[in-house]
């Protein structure tokens, strides 16, 4: 047996906006596809490469993102301060970009699809998003770090576009 431990600085990305809450929420619900992901990825998964890939692409919404699952930890909060603590985390993604990253440093599985945070502060709303390319710095790969790279640009671009 071998264990071993690696150091990972990752570099968290926000942006807040004067938008409301659910402006926000609608506004990133309205950009990804929601496809069923219990059935989606074994159907795409059973076919032929060329299968996948267009069962896939149909699944991305205009963004070119599917959410794969949301939590709301503000209901929990909330529940036990009596407050209204409205965080939700969007759990999202393109997996032929994953894959490409899979490719080159299978770890960069553990850290997607990607989350982006939305919470609301006092007159305001943070999104935030931890980027790939830091996750995968410490690991050196060239090829994976300009396919994480181009996914930081996409998100990034997603956020500021919903933050407006």
């Amino acid at each position: 047996m071998k264990t071993e431990t690696r150091q990972i600085q990752v570099e968290r990305w926000s942006v807040t906006s004067s938008r409301t809450f659910d402006e926000i929420v609608s506004a990133l619900d309205a950009a990804l596809g929601h496809p069923d992901i219990k059935k989606l990825l074994p159907r795409a998964e059973a076919g032929s490469p060329d299968e996948m890939k267009a069962m896939l692409e149909k699944a991305l919404g205009p963004s070119g993102f599917m959410e794969f699952i949301r939590f709301d930890p503000g209901k929990i909060v909330a529940k036990e301060t009596k407050g209204s603590a409205r965080v939700q985390r969007f759990v999202i993604g393109n997996p032929l970009v994953m894959k490409e990253m899979v490719k080159h440093v299978p770890d960069a599985a553990s850290y997607a699809p990607v989350t982006i945070l939305v919470a609301e502060e006092a007159n305001s709303v943070r999104l935030s998003y931890d980027t790939m390319a830091s996750l995968l710095a410490p690991y050196g790969s060239a090829e994976a770090s300009e396919v994480a790279r181009n996914l930081d640009k996409k998100i990034e671009s997603l956020i500021i576009d919903i933050a407006r």
